[in-house]
């Protein structure tokens, strides 16, 4: 991958191979500025000329791909390959948690406080804590970036998806207008599409249930794809388990599916078809793709957007695989992409740790409390470290993120897993926590060799 270079006043030249970095570091001609990603900072020169570069982005719903190109004519020669990962399922939960605390403080020992769900307003362009953290993420990363590479256009995928073609291909006309429960109600919608028997064992005749198929637990939505039919023993058998689970496992299941002369294999597969797929990930894309491009357009730099039609056309017209990352470099029109197979940086969004101090149960009892310091012998939990251990179980050189103890015993984060209990003495800081955890996917090729190896 190639290394991001910058001046002795930390102005962006032109990212350079791996192997002229490791010859200035050698020579003393220039330091290490940033490891991830790498950044190097010569130590001997001011200025020098630069190509201009162009940022493409992939907005996604779990994760967005970056990509940074030289331009030559119609061509386009990849540098570096992003894939961001979003973390708007964990703010939507910590989210949902506080307003649990706040409701069982506030309705402890005030039970006529006067409501106060309509005291409060909201901007025209409000959008919900998790896709306000993917607009402002993007955001902050392309910033960043600009200050690493001499990128002077940015252009994004402006992707809309039609969410009631994506239930419906054959829809048409007046046909938007009229939803799902056109001339039903909820349960009677249900009886019809499942035939008025248990979607699970196929028990007719018998007291049946409104049932989510995906657990609001685990995700599912109200959507009356989301909803069906059951008995009461499945419904209860079911929990909050997957389906996949439920029919392979729950042994009172079979014996029903026995007894109606059913195959539990069959009955899983007729669930999963009658069940669409969930359309909240196109709904996230939907509602912040016109937030980033208002937010790109702040930057003065020159903001171009193409539409996912045309992206899928430029990869499929190339014979490109499908990667978030690979997509961002498809965006908007050229002739030839070339270098595209490289190795991509996939960053993760961890946040920055949290003000709750309470670890609670399941079931919302206190099971340990945080140190109130943030910082142990000069570390904190993001860092990313390099600890020689010279001898014992753990014995080796581990390179990850941190987790600090009060007692002085890390925990790192490795490519390969945790490593516990390693000695804050072992332990050598790379770079602060800046909120991201970082590592390196292969590219195709690499990917392709080391499965003919294994």
């Amino acid at each position: 991958m190639p290394v991001f270079v910058l001046d002795k006043h930390k102005r962006p030249l032109m990212p350079c191979t791996e192997k002229r970095a490791r010859l200035m570091l050698e020579r003393g001609r220039a330091v290490v500025h940033k490891r991830y990603p790498f950044t190097l900072r010569l130590t001997d020169r001011v200025g020098g000329e630069t190509q201009p570069l162009r940022l493409l982005l992939d907005p996604g719903s779990k994760e967005s791909g970056i990509a940074i190109v030289r331009e030559d004519g119609e061509d386009r020669h990849v540098l570096c390959l992003f894939t961001l990962v979003h973390r708007g399922f964990q703010i939507r939960e910590a989210l949902d948690q506080r307003r649990a605390f706040r409701r069982r403080r506030r309705t402890k020992n005030l039970r006529h406080r006067a409501p106060r769900f309509n005291n409060r307003t909201r901007r025209d362009d409000w959008l919900p804590p998790s896709l306000q953290h993917r607009v402002e993420t993007l955001t902050s990363w392309v910033n960043r970036l600009c200050r690493l590479a001499p990128i002077t256009t940015l252009s994004q995928e402006l992707v809309r998806f039609d969410t009631q073609k994506l239930v419906n291909p054959e829809i048409s006309g007046v046909e938007y207008q009229q939803g799902t429960l056109l001339g039903y109600e909820v349960r009677e919608y249900l009886l019809e599409k499942w035939g008025r028997k248990c979607a699970y064992c196929g028990d007719k005749n018998i007291p049946l249930e409104v049932e989510h198929i995906v657990a609001r637990s685990r995700g599912g939505s109200h959507r009356i794809t989301n909803l069906t039919l059951s008995c009461h023993a499945c419904n209860q058998a079911k929990g909050n388990d997957s389906l996949k689970i439920f029919f392979a496992s729950d042994q009172g299941l079979k014996k029903r599916l026995k007894k109606n002369g059913l195959s539990a294999e069959m009955r899983y597969q007729h669930v999963v078809h009658e069940q669409a797929r969930p359309l909240r990930d196109a709904s996230a894309v939907n509602a912040t793709r016109w937030s980033l491009l208002n937010a790109l357009k702040t930057t003065r730099l020159s903001v171009n957007a193409g539409s996912g039609g045309l992206t899928k056309y430029n990869r499929q017209r190339l014979d490109i695989p499908k990667t978030h990352a690979l997509d961002a470099a498809c965006v908007g029109n050229f002739e030839t992409l070339y270098d595209w197979n490289r190795p991509t940086l996939v960053i993760k969004a961890m946040g920055r740790g949290s003000y709750q101090r309470t670890r609670l149960t399941k079931n919302g009892f206190p099971r340990g409390y945080l140190m109130r310091k943030k910082t142990i012998h000069g570390l904190q939990t993001g860092d990313m470290v390099k600890a020689i251990v010279p001898t014992g179980k753990k014995a080796g050189t581990h390179f990850g993120r941190v987790a600090i103890r009060k007692s002085g015993s890390f925990n790192i984060q490795t490519e390969q897993g945790v490593v516990q209990g390693i000695s804050h003495n072992y332990c050598t800081i790379l770079q602060r926590g800046d909120g991201y955890r970082y590592h390196q996917s292969p590219s195709i090729n690499q990917q392709g060799e080391g499965k003919r190896a294994a």
